[in-house]
């Protein structure tokens, strides 16, 4: 029991501090930088919309005024169905400004099917993917393209700042979670390739671009596939990319669980990555990154049922339980008693999305598949 409980305490080091010191060490040792020039191929920016006339005139303003030559950018709105005055908006934003185009798809079938339908539309030699409600630092898609003078530089992600993120217990414990994900993403790239990317402000040749089913994950499948045939997906952190964090623990649950499951489906479509005889490197990468980290619910759940059992034999044992139980403790304080204290906040997002992934993983086993959701709402 005693060894049972080491191996899976090493297993949970390993999955959110081991991986991550042995990127950054590899990153050191044998660094792959990108070659970076300010190069201006023309961009399409491809924004999928559901029912977003809050958000939509906002967020398509702002690609238009990026520092970018005002020729080589094209804007596309696919409207997945709206019916509340989306589609009206930006077709005025379009009278304004040929650079914007709608396409409407109906009936309503998702944002993968919406982006499927808009690429061959597309005029840019690179396609930019942004959510609804994503608003660009001024010079976000220069920061983004000049990444792509590397010819081996397939996809590149830019960093997501949360607004207001101490406004709620969710907000500050996301954000803390983004800064190490993002931390873990410049190791990566600096070996080769990122595993994650951020769907809001991700940037691509439309050359590679492969249509997907659409239950998968856009913004989790096509990296993959750009891997897949031979390209590097790296991470660039000047490109910022501006969204309020979610002020509510069950709309970020449902968020977590659905793209949770998208992911689980999508690891499974792509599933040939894990081969070692592919690439080593990127399939220990997949292996840890993303495989482990879904499944890292596991591990915790039985280092804490193992852990029972010892407690009676060793005042060591003993301690260790009664600091778990006090970490999970803290997490239920948080649940019900928010507040902004990192001594709560952070035990209490790492309980949600480890919770999130585990029934994620319910519903990955009994075969269920997410193609359609509200934004915001999950």
């Amino acid at each position: 029991m005693t060894l049972i409980f080491w191996l899976l305490f090493a297993l949970l080091l390993y999955i959110y501090f081991g991986y991550p010191t042995l990127a950054a060490w590899l990153a050191q040792l044998k660094p792959r930088p990108v070659t970076k020039e300010s190069v201006q191929p023309h961009v399409t920016v491809l924004i999928a919309a559901f029912n977003e006339v809050e958000h939509i005139e906002t967020t398509v303003r702002n690609k238009l005024a990026q520092d970018y030559p005002h020729d080589k950018l094209q804007v596309i709105v696919i409207s997945d169905g709206s019916d509340d005055g989306t589609d009206e908006l930006v077709m005025e934003i379009a009278e304004e400004d040929p650079r914007v185009r709608l396409l409407v798809q109906m009936p309503r079938a998702g944002k993968t099917s919406a982006l499927n339908m808009a690429v061959p539309e597309a005029e840019g030699e690179l396609l930019l993917f942004s959510d609804a409600n994503s608003v660009y630092k001024s010079d976000a898609i220069a920061q983004l393209v000049k990444n792509f003078a590397d010819p081996e530089v397939g996809y590149v992600t830019g960093q997501m700042i949360y607004g207001n993120p101490e406004s709620s217990m969710t907000g500050e414990g996301c954000s803390a979670y983004m800064k190490y994900e993002n931390a873990l993403r410049q190791w990566e790239t600096e070996i080769g390739s990122v595993v994650g990317v951020d769907g809001g402000i991700d940037c691509m040749r439309r050359a590679l671009y492969q249509p997907m089913n659409a239950d998968q994950l856009p913004d989790f499948v096509q990296p993959l596939k750009v891997v897949e045939q031979g390209y590097r997906v790296v991470y660039e952190a000047a490109a910022l990319l501006g969204e309020d964090a979610l002020d509510d623990s069950g709309r970020e649950y449902r968020m977590r669980v659905r793209v949770g499951l998208r992911a689980l489906w999508g690891l499974w479509d792509m599933r040939q990555l894990f081969d070692t005889r592919r690439d080593a490197l990127f399939s220990w990468q997949l292996f840890s990154h993303k495989l482990l980290r879904y499944l890292a619910f596991i591990p915790q759940l039985l280092l804490l049922l193992v852990n029972f059992p010892l407690a009676l034999q060793s005042s060591f044992f003993t301690l260790v339980l009664l600091l778990q139980l006090a970490f999970y403790g803290l997490a239920m304080v948080g649940h019900y008693r928010p507040g902004s204290s990192a001594l709560i906040s952070i035990p209490y997002y790492f309980t949600l999305i480890n919770l999130a992934s585990a029934h994620a993983f319910l519903r990955f086993a009994k075969g269920e598949k997410v193609v359609l959701w509200k934004p915001r709402v999950g």
